[in-house]
């Protein structure tokens, strides 16, 4: 039985694409968790809060003693507050392949962090070195499924071999296990919903895509992303495609200088934790 939801995860339900919601009425499945990253944050239980802003003030005492800006919005660790800041998320689907290597080396010297939604087979399992980086870099490994199967058309039992797989190699090579999920092509289901809560994942979709898995045209990627850009969004990319990275360095200076904070999905949805089973959509 699906726990009550609040007004704001059944307007979540009601607001997504027509195509999702067809895919939830097929299925059958429409009773799921669905929460924003602002409803999130303020669901956020009062000892998470407390733990937030206590870790925020030591922060801020740190950095008032090295004589550096303690605003809380320059950071790219636990000390960004995304209920003042203007924050947005930066996710990475379908690597790590031979683009990501220098896709890190960008997001280290732009002092940002990301979250990477990795394939199992052929990626993770074939570029450990580059799991390893992400992890070692602050950056968040994440799960994508191990070879990208559509999660609502196969039987649950190979639903969840697909995103154990992927659990089990993350760990053996982080010593981490992924929190958090992004279904192959978003969609999801009660059904889904279940495993993932029982595999200890949120999962994850997004409010900007540019596409980039029908071009190579970086300064058309780089558009696609600023146009549809709000706080609390969540931008999808891919760092498979060779248009996509070239168009990161871009993407990240003029939201720089729109004043956005770019940021971790786990660190958008702070102080609140990701809850397995639950849908996060902006």
């Amino acid at each position: 039985m699906p726990k009550q939801m609040s007004t704001a995860r059944r307007t979540s339900i009601a607001g997504l694409p027509a195509v999702t919601a067809l895919a939830l009425a097929l299925s059958g499945c429409a009773t799921y968790d669905v929460t924003a990253p602002a409803d999130a944050r303020a669901d956020a239980p009062a000892a998470d809060v407390k733990a937030k802003d206590a870790r925020l003030a030591a922060a801020g005492d740190a950095k008032n003693a090295d004589g550096k800006n303690a605003d809380g919005k320059s950071g790219s660790g636990d000390d960004v507050d995304c209920r003042t800041a203007k924050c947005v998320a930066l996710t990475f689907d379908a690597g790590p392949s031979e683009n990501t290597s220098r896709l890190l080396d960008i997001l280290k010297k732009e002092k940002v962090h990301a979250t990477f939604f990795m394939l199992g087979q052929n990626h993770v399992d074939k570029r450990p070195a580059e799991v390893k980086r992400i992890d070692a870099e602050g950056h968040e490994p994440a799960n994508h499924t191990w070879s990208h199967q559509i999660l609502t058309d196969i039987e649950p039992n190979e639903a969840t071999r697909e995103l154990s797989r992927v659990q089990d190699a993350v760990r053996k090579i982080t010593g981490k296990t992924p929190k958090l999920m992004r279904p192959p092509q978003g969609r999801t289901d009660g059904e889904v919903s279940e495993i993932s809560k029982r595999l200890g994942l949120a999962q994850v979709l997004w409010s900007v895509t540019a596409k980039d898995y029908r071009t190579n045209d970086s300064a058309l990627i780089t558009k696609r992303v600023l146009d549809q850009t709000e706080r609390d969004g969540i931008i999808l990319l891919h760092d498979i495609y060779k248009g996509t990275v070239p168009a990161v360095p871009g993407i990240l200076k003029e939201l720089k200088k729109r004043g956005y904070t770019v940021v971790t999905v786990s660190q958008l949805l702070s102080p609140a934790k990701p809850e397995p089973g639950m849908v996060y959509r902006p």
